[in-house]
């Protein structure tokens, strides 16, 4: 049954790019000039209580956005569990454990179905006959 499952989703392999699973939770050094046209900007337009919190919020929000999604990266989406080198990609763009990897052991959202009915309509093209010309 696993073999079966396995040659079927060889044969219906979509381009999907894989992602190893390197953490970075370090930012990415600023360059020089970056920093010094960020601090002249500051200084020369005064802030108030009500920008400084917006933008201290936003800032927040965006860095716990990318931790987060940096920290589930190596991890089994059904079962959390940290994955290294063993991790499978399923269609549904997630990473999954070997209990997990299967469509039917977790909540796949990619629709096996419409995709297999693509595949066969670009590999059998409709093949019609050239009108005649009646005479």
């Amino acid at each position: 049954m696993a073999q079966q499952r396995e040659t079927k989703d060889s044969k219906l392999k979509l381009q999907e790019t894989l992602s190893s699973c390197t953490l970075q939770l370090s930012p990415p050094p600023l360059s020089p000039s970056t920093t010094t046209t960020t601090t002249t900007t500051t200084e020369s337009t005064p802030l108030t209580k009500s920008t400084l919190s917006s933008d201290s919020i936003f800032l927040h929000e965006n860095k716990l956005k990318r931790r987060e999604k940096e920290l589930n990266r190596c991890r089994c989406n059904g079962c959390n569990k940290k994955l290294g080198l063993m991790g499978f990609r399923c269609r549904c763009g997630q990473m999954f454990c070997p209990k997990h990897r299967y469509s039917d052991r977790h909540g796949c959202s990619f629709d096996y179905k419409a995709a297999g009915k693509e595949a066969i309509a670009r590999e059998n093209p409709l093949v019609r006959a050239a009108k005649l010309v009646k005479v």
